[in-house]
């Protein structure tokens, strides 16, 4: 089980190879992030690491979270997250350390997990991408809609998975195996080839690739 680094997406952008190839890249600042707590099997009955980024007023806590950070000795996280690792990876990190960008390498793949884009409620061309009817004759003003979404007379129902008008986006997505372009250890930045989920300035997690191809 790798690290997953809590990283802010600053938007897209292109870099150019030694080939003189362009590349697509999104440009993530990654970190640095905060050890704020270690989670072991013999206390809590698992190991993790809980990471703080982003830096936030003191003001707009609870106690409760003003007490946590207090008591690890960090200043106050905008963002908490636990990220599940083994028990020699938590005994290397110790409370107040930072894990920054260079724990990747360009070349490497990694999985980037994070929150699609909100449409909003959208109808089922473009939730689910179906076609339009013809405009032709006998078709009237139902040019979008779904059409019939009954099964006859046998099973007689609407069957599960049918799809229909809704709510579009909002949701975790996880991208696979995207190839790390290039990694700005001074500055905390990876750049990530092709696009990742979620708007710019959102948050997402970047880990070492589950199942590299």
């Amino acid at each position: 089980m790798a690290i997953e680094l809590l990283c802010r997406k600053i938007g897209m952008t292109r870099v150019f190879q030694d080939d003189g190839s362009c590349v697509p890249v999104t440009v993530l600042e990654a970190g640095p992030n905060t050890v704020v707590q270690q989670k072991t099997e013999e206390k809590d009955g698992y190991s993790a690491l809980q990471l703080g980024f982003g830096e936030r007023r003191r003001a707009t806590l609870s106690k409760p979270r003003l007490g946590h950070f207090d008591k690890a000795g960090v200043a106050a996280k905008r963002f908490l997250y636990e990220s599940r690792v083994d028990a020699d990876t938590v005994a290397a990190h110790e409370v107040g350390s930072e894990i920054k960008a260079d724990i990747f390498e360009a070349g490497q793949k990694v999985d980037v997990v994070g929150t699609s884009r909100g449409r909003g409620t959208a109808g089922t061309v473009k939730r689910h991408n179906f076609k339009i009817k013809r405009k032709t004759h006998g078709t009237h003003e139902g040019f979008r809609l779904p059409g019939a979404i009954g099964a006859g007379a046998y099973p007689g129902k609407v069957l599960k998975g049918q799809g229909m008008f809704g709510h579009m986006g909002d949701e975790r997505v996880t991208m696979r195996n995207l190839e790390v372009v290039r990694v700005d250890a001074e500055k905390n930045l990876l750049l990530v080839r092709g696009g990742v989920p979620g708007h710019p300035d959102g948050l997402v997690r970047v880990r070492t690739a589950v199942a590299p191809r």
